[in-house]
């Protein structure tokens, strides 16, 4: 495994504890079900489910 590619990973890796840890801090709201929802998205497309929910998942403050 390269260099690149283990950056890569560690990446994709905080960005979806990321996505999680915000969905259960910030978005208190937000049904349990739709949380589940944004994280089998996120866990199933990577870094695209990560930039989808901040685009469109993510409360407005």
């Amino acid at each position: 495994m390269s260099v690149v590619e283990t950056i890569w990973g560690l990446i994709l890796l905080l960005s979806i504890i990321w996505v999680i840890y915000d969905l259960f801090t910030y978005n208190r709201a937000m049904s349990t079900l739709k949380k589940v929802l944004w994280i089998i998205v996120v866990l199933l497309l990577g870094i695209l489910g990560v930039i989808l929910y901040y685009l469109i998942g993510r409360r407005r403050r």
